[in-house]
């Protein structure tokens, strides 16, 4: 009998759908995150022009139902990720074993992501019938705001990749909608928690943008956020990496 000896031949890797096809979703599901937070926004301060508080509490719902639908229906494709700190944290998580989002496609993303974002946000002003590209006005780097983004930001990272890791992915569209629901209201950045968004967000001088010079602090916190998510998977769910692919979505 011929002895069979085991192998440590490394799995193949996944067949993914072709990048281009992976950027248009990324770029559209982006921009039309942006127009549901933008435009909700805008809204907001139509139909309740006194009361931050339901302004607020407008922009959230509509939020959490609209991010919901688009990690739906651009998930199967592109992973959903929207956010160029997700598909960060899923290439550095997944590198060592060969799964994630390859390092070389990670600027790819960003770049559709970005693009997408600025787009979205000059579709919501467009709707409402208020100059397409305006420049925000909405001054919000605070030492706690600040801090609230690391929070925010860590949190995110963290419930995404816990999530894949055990085998819970199809929850995701619910979980990090309701997870970004109820940031808005206990961080006092009301949670952006994304670069992409961020820079969208610079181009509507409404409720929910932000000013230019308030971006980079914003940036540099959720970043830090992005690294202390990403260590806490790392502690609880050490081969975190193996399930990168499955971020937000599975999408062989």
């Amino acid at each position: 009998m011929t002895e069979v000896k085991p192998t440590s031949a490394r799995p193949a890797a996944p067949v993914r759908a072709p990048l281009a096809r992976r950027l248009l979703a990324e770029g559209v599901g982006t921009a039309l995150l942006v127009t549901v937070v933008v435009g909700s926004g805008i809204a907001a301060q139509q139909l309740s022009p006194h009361d931050v508080g339901l302004q607020l509490l407008e922009n959230s719902t509509a939020t959490v139902l609209g991010l919901a639908v688009l990690i739906l229906l651009f998930g199967p494709v592109s992973g959903a990720h929207f956010n160029p700190l997700v598909s960060l944290v899923d290439a550095a998580l997944g590198r060592r074993g060969g799964h994630g989002l390859p390092l070389r496609d990670v600027a790819a993303y960003a770049v559709a992501q970005t693009v997408g974002a600025i787009g979205g946000a000059v579709l919501a002003n467009a709707m409402y019938s208020l100059s397409p590209v305006q420049i925000s006005a909405h001054h919000r780097a605070t030492a706690g705001v600040l801090l609230a983004e690391v929070v925010a930001t860590a949190g995110l990272i963290g419930l995404i990749f816990a999530l894949a890791r055990t085998g819970r992915g199809p929850l995701s569209a619910a979980a990090v909608g309701a997870y970004i629901g109820s940031a808005y209201w206990f961080t006092s950045s009301t949670s952006f928690a994304n670069p992409a968004v961020s820079i969208g967000r610079i181009f509507s001088d409404t409720f929910a943008g932000i000013a230019p010079a308030s971006v980079p602090a914003f940036l540099a916190a959720q970043l830090v956020g992005a690294a202390v998510g990403a260590a806490l998977v790392l502690a609880l769910y050490p081969d975190a990496g193996r399930a990168a692919d499955d971020v937000v979505l599975a999408h062989p």
